[in-house]
């Protein structure tokens, strides 16, 4: 990427010295001394984006001296100012689920301006791309040495399709590189290695600028990075595209919240259990779409790992990021992980110079706030289906049994024989224990306090009990080395957390199979069994078929868990098990000091460690060295691939986009969901049964049931996937009384699957329409869960609210997302799925305009409404008009072929 020099702003360019060098930069303060506008008062995350602006001006093609001087009326107008806006990333990020059919699509958009008269080398990111695989590897393995190897050997059986295409990838695109599987998730290694925090780029004149690091990813969780200054969100695989292609994401100046954070962490108490909290009390405010800012004297004590660790579940809190400023513990950070000196003397340079740093005086304006004193903090956990479901851990069991009660309407105490073993299965048992996924495995304070949970209730004989199955996946190689140096990784082995590999495994559903027994008995009692996981995410339906209650806790507390083997149990009072001597054992005789785990962090985690471990981040180990692929410019797409299909969205497209968007005439429900519709449950991740249409389909192709690997491993798929829409196990469609799973009413009313009912409506030339509640398409920043949606058919969805990357995904895939007005609901309106569906004035429709919606009962009546088109942007339309972003992009690069 060529860095822009600005036209009415180059006087805003100035240079800095720093590590013995002198590098221009573009300077917030010289603009306000060029009259642009007083931006002193701006929090840091917002002056990241005046910086983009002033960087990238450029006469008002795509940004204009209008836009920055915006960001001063932002700051007069008490912290709103919703104009729209073109923003670069320096970077993309892509891990291997979602940069699969991200890379499918780019090659298949070669194909396509290839048709157009246009030059393959076109499409090529003009970005930085990184793509980490890290969510491919499964948990067939556990509890054994073996386990690493073998869960391994096994990914590289079920995915040697994917990585010989992602192999080609590397080779073909320019600025696109691989990290290769085994390596960690994706995430940590761009906050260990990758990121920056000031980013350098010659300008188109080869002169060297800095400027900050920024990036978008296709993982929700990208915004991780936030904890170390970077400023990063996650966004769908048809967004990234567009990004690394040189399309400016189009977006409102955002509302930036101010959490200030008091006070300290009390003994006993983690970085996850302060994540809870905040999640719970961020859920609560509202701040979807909205940048959250940390700040306040909290920061001096709060290490990097914790805030990158809050940072990380902004998804989880709804908001596109959660920021941290530059200080003393950013810089002490970087030197710890390896980074350059010259760049860390930079980053403090250029932070100070641009009014980034933030110290005793740092007191921007803000939006709104809310205040957080970290001293009231307790041990906690959340669940049993959603991040924001806080509970404190002495309240853990009373919370269960009311869970069994209202949520889950079941008795506790029945018991259930399991086939030759000599215990029972009943409800509230613990059947996953996983240290996993990026939100606590980058974190070493958490880390090392799990190995010292496991090494003191080993000394003590305590074991995990049978029916668990645990796993121990770390973030990065880093994470394996200093649980070694510390001597903790042989403890953890001792009580069942061997490594069983370095990627996302249970927090993306790759549990893998429990015990077939176990599994057989809570069927038998319809039981709900439980998982305790170190991740972000317990959504239903995601961890395990087996399990229907899924509760987030910190590492120790995983380890804890594993112990006792339930959650029907108090774990601040009642005994965890019984040492060799038969005496109770509580959790206050495992239970590490702070100082203890601080003095093991700071002898262990070292930049030597680092340093070593990134040192060939990119080279992989023999599999991945020995994976053979081709040299070319195109794609060879092999005709008897399951894994990488040719997508059909590019084919038979014209020169020229439609003049308008059409109106939805007619158009059948195909969904009538409830609230908090994931984008697990419109595109789940996990594995499927034989008797799914994807299963289906993959049988036909002669692909055995052990083979069928998960969903998102065949994202490069498009038939599986569009099998796969809205086929989670635990979705229930309101149109059909009482069914969970992937079902819905085709055109003749009888129940069949959705798959199948869009299809038969395809084939009669009707559209549809699926209408939601609220938080539509929170989670994951999961595209799939837009292109399935347009593939099955569906041209709107309506629903209360949307959560901010669905949104946007359906606008880039050509689905217009709506929003019911004036108190109305699907409830309200008493829809039960038989309606027709008209959405009329389209055709000249203004960003985030009112327009009418005509439904029809069956019984022949009608009732007009008012909705809320969210397009929100004037390039959004252009992409509805082209049929989405990507067909908008490739055929403005054909036109300047």
């Amino acid at each position: 990427m060529t860095v822009q020099v600005g036209t009415d702003t180059s006087k805003t360019r100035k240079t800095i010295s720093a590590g013995g060098a002198s590098i221009d930069y573009y300077s917030i303060p010289a603009a306000t001394a060029a009259g642009l506008g007083d931006f002193s008062k701006l929090p840091a995350s917002l002056k990241v984006v005046l910086e983009n602006m002033l960087r990238f001006e450029d006469g008002g093609r795509t940004v204009s001296v209008d836009d920055i001087k915006a960001f001063a009326e932002w700051g007069a107008n008490g912290g709103k100012n919703p104009r729209e806006i073109a923003y670069r990333p320096a970077r993309v990020l892509l891990q291997d689920f979602t940069g699969v059919p991200a890379v499918v699509d780019l090659a298949a958009m070669r194909d396509a301006i290839v048709e157009l008269g246009g030059d393959a080398t076109q499409i090529n990111p003009q970005n930085p791309v990184d793509l980490v695989i890290d969510h491919s590897v499964m948990i067939d393995e556990f509890g054994n040495p073996r386990a690493f190897q073998m869960n391994v050997d096994r990914e590289y059986e079920r995915n040697m399709e994917r990585y010989t295409f992602l192999k080609w990838g590397q080779s073909a695109f320019d600025n696109f590189k691989v990290v290769p599987p085994g390596t960690g998730i994706c995430h940590q290694v761009n906050l260990e290695y990758l990121s920056q925090t000031v980013w350098t780029d010659k300008d188109q004149n080869g002169v060297e600028v800095a400027y900050p690091d920024t990036l978008v990813g296709t993982d929700s969780h990208t915004t991780m990075v936030n904890g170390a200054a970077v400023l990063g969100w996650g966004v769908g695989g048809i967004e990234a595209e567009a990004a690394m292609l040189g399309q400016p994401i189009s977006m409102l100046i955002p509302e930036v919240i101010g959490f200030e954070l008091t006070g300290q962490m009390v003994e006993g108490t983690t970085g996850t259990d302060l994540v809870l909290k905040v999640v719970e009390m961020l859920r609560e405010k509202g701040v979807v779409g909205k940048f959250v800012e940390f700040y306040g004297a909290g920061l001096d004590t709060l290490p990097l790992a914790d805030r990158a660790t809050i940072a990380n579940m902004a998804p989880e809190y709804g908001a596109t990021c959660g920021f941290f400023p530059i200080d003393g513990e950013t810089l002490r950070y970087m030197r710890t992980t390896g980074r350059d000196e010259a760049r860390i003397a930079l980053v403090e340079a250029y932070a100070k110079e641009n009014g980034m740093w933030r110290d005793a005086d740092y007191a921007p304006i803000y939006t709104d706030t809310l205040k957080l004193d970290m001293g009231t903090i307790v041990p906690a956990i959340s669940g049993p289906k959603r991040p924001q479901d806080f509970v404190a851990l002495d309240n853990a069991k009373a919370a269960f049994k009311k869970e069994m009660e209202e949520t889950f309407k079941r008795p506790m105490g029945k018991e259930v024989a399991v086939k030759g073993e000599d215990y029972t299965m009943e409800s509230g048992k613990v059947v996953i224990a996983s240290i996993t996924s990026c939100t606590n495995t980058s974190n070493p304070y958490v880390m090392i306090g799990a190995g010292l949970v496991a090494r003191k209730a080993a000394a003590l004989g305590l074991d995990r009990k049978p029916w668990v199955k645990t796993s121990l996946a770390p973030g990065s190689q880093v994470v394996s080395a200093y649980l070694e140096a510390a001597d903790l990784q042989k403890d953890l082995d001792k009580v069942g957390f061997n490594l069983v590999g370095y990627g996302c495994t249970t927090c993306i559903g790759n549990s893998g199979p429990i015990q077939a027994e176990l599994s057989e008995a809570i069927a038998e009692g319809d039981l709900v069994a439980t998982a305790v996981l170190s991740g972000n995410r317990n959504f239903e339906g995601r961890i395990s078929p087996d399990v229907r209650a899924n509760y987030l806790a910190s590492p120790p507390l995983v380890v804890a868990y594993a112990l006792a083997g339930t959650l029907d149990i108090d774990l601040t009072k009642d005994a965890i098990g019984q040492d060799k001597d038969g005496n109770d054992v509580y959790l206050k005789d495992i239970w590490p000091s702070t100082q203890e785990i601080a003095d093991l962090v700071e002898q262990t985690v070292t930049r030597e460690a680092f340093l070593e471990k990134y040192a060939s981040v990119f080279d992989g180990d023999e599999k991945w060295q020995s994976v053979a692929t081709t040299d070319s410019l195109t794609y060879d797409w092999p005709a008897t691939s399951t894994y990488v299909r040719n997508p059909p969205y590019f084919q038979g497209m014209s020169a020229e986009p439609a003049d308008k968007i059409s109106s939805v005439e007619g158009a059948k429900v195909l969904a009538l969901l409830g609230d908090m519709i994931t984008t697990d449950h419109i595109s789940p991740a996990g594995s499927f049964k034989q008797s799914t249409p994807a299963g289906e389909y993959l049988t036909s192709h002669q692909v055995p049931v052990r083979e069928f690997n998960s969903y998102g491993s065949r994202r490069g798929n498009h038939e599986v996937m569009m099998r796969g829409t809205f086929a989670n196990i635990r979705i229930k469609n309101e149109m059909l009384d009482g069914v969970e799973g992937g079902y819905t009413k085709g055109p003749d009313g009888e129940q069949t699957s959705i798959y199948d009912a869009a299809m038969a409506h395809q084939a009669n030339g009707t559209p549809l329409v699926v209408f939601g509640g609220v938080q539509y398409g929170a989670g994951s920043s999961r595209d799939w869960a837009a292109k399935g949606t347009a593939l099955l058919g569906v041209k709107a969805v309506i629903a209360e609210s949307f959560e901010r990357i669905h949104r946007s995904n359906l606008v880039g895939m050509g689905v217009v997302p709506f929003e019911f007005t004036g108190g109305d609901s699907r409830k309200t309106l008493n829809l039960t799925g038989e309606e027709t569906v008209s959405i009329h004035g389209l055709e000249s429709v203004e960003p985030l305009a009112d327009v009418s919606c005509t439904i029809t009962y069956p019984n022949g009546e009608s009732k007009e409404i008012t909705l809320k088109c969210r397009i929100d942007t004037e390039v959004e339309i252009d992409y509805i008009k082209n049929g989405g972003v990507l067909h908008y992009v490739l055929r403005n690069l054909a036109k300047a072929a």
